[in-house]
């Protein structure tokens, strides 16, 4: 199965493109950085680079309840995919 990587925190295991090229939202929610494409942007106004500031900011916590994160999961490896 192809998965996607999450705009917002480069998360690599999106089941569906973020933002997909018929447009809208996927609805689906990064189970890493808690963003819902198509809720929190498109309804809440949201930026990619905003969500992400915040969730930095916040420590980058896992953000799944439902979902434990992987094993060895380090945030800040992660966020090095955007050169951060």
């Amino acid at each position: 199965m192809k998965t996607h990587f999450c705009p917002v925190c480069a998360w690599p295991g999106l089941k569906e493109l973020p933002r997909p090229k018929a447009g809208g939202g996927s609805f689906e929610i990064c189970p890493s950085c808690g963003f819902q494409f198509g809720v929190s942007d498109d309804d809440r106004g949201q930026t990619f680079a905003g969500w992400r500031k915040t969730w930095v900011k916040a420590g980058a916590p896992w953000a799944s309840k439902a979902r434990p994160a992987p094993t060895g999961w380090d945030a800040a490896a992660q966020l090095k995919r955007f050169g951060r």
